[in-house]
């Protein structure tokens, strides 16, 4: 039983194993670059839905006609060994990483939603009121910055506050305390007397 398990058939090379996850790998790999960070950001159920059938799509065309558990283990192994070596290509060499990622997409600046990016990402705008819920904010006006990342993910950043903004709270706080002081002063002399 076990040998009937590990073994490879005779139609299948060794070299066609390791290559098919690696080409496949690669064809995917420039499809979501092709087709854009959206398919990466998983914004809805239909994005998810194409890509937890990608890996039901490739797997015949990774493994074959064998149903080994070799060949699992030898198309397994090609996906990770490609994986790792595109990484430290990657890493030793940014400006390919850059150009190969792409580039950050801004999709609001200043409280102000950038509607051209928006339609090259192919987002609405209740998508992206609900990733910005997820972050805490409630409206577009409350963001400095939110950009649509190469790897799909969400980089949003609140206003600060004014200097002037700062210091008009800070002496709205201080009056509160000394309005809360006046009155417990007060309690204390009406208790006195």
């Amino acid at each position: 039983m076990l040998e009937h398990m590990f073994h490879l058939p005779s139609t299948v090379s060794l070299l066609e194993k390791i290559l098919r996850p690696v080409l496949v790998y690669l064809c995917l790999i420039c499809f979501l670059r092709l087709f854009g960070k959206r398919e990466l950001a998983q914004l809805n159920p239909f994005d998810l839905v194409v890509l937890l059938s990608l890996s039901n799509t490739v797997q015949n065309a990774i493994i074959g006609d064998d149903n080994s558990v070799s060949g699992g283990i030898i198309g397994a192994f090609s996906l990770l060994a490609i994986n790792w070596v595109i990484s430290v290509a990657l890493f030793r060499a940014p400006k390919l990483d850059s150009a190969l990622q792409g580039s950050e997409t801004v999709l609001v600046r200043h409280g102000r939603v950038d509607k051209r990016a928006m339609e090259r990402e192919h987002l609405t705008e209740h998508d992206l009121l609900a990733v910005l819920h997820k972050e805490g904010f409630r409206s577009f006006e409350a963001v400095e910055i939110c950009s649509l990342q190469p790897n799909g993910t969400f980089y949003v950043e609140g206003k600060k506050p004014s200097p002037m903004e700062e210091s008009a709270r800070e002496m709205r706080e201080g009056l509160e305390a000394l309005r809360q002081e006046v009155a417990a002063l007060r309690a204390q002399l009406g208790q006195s007397s």
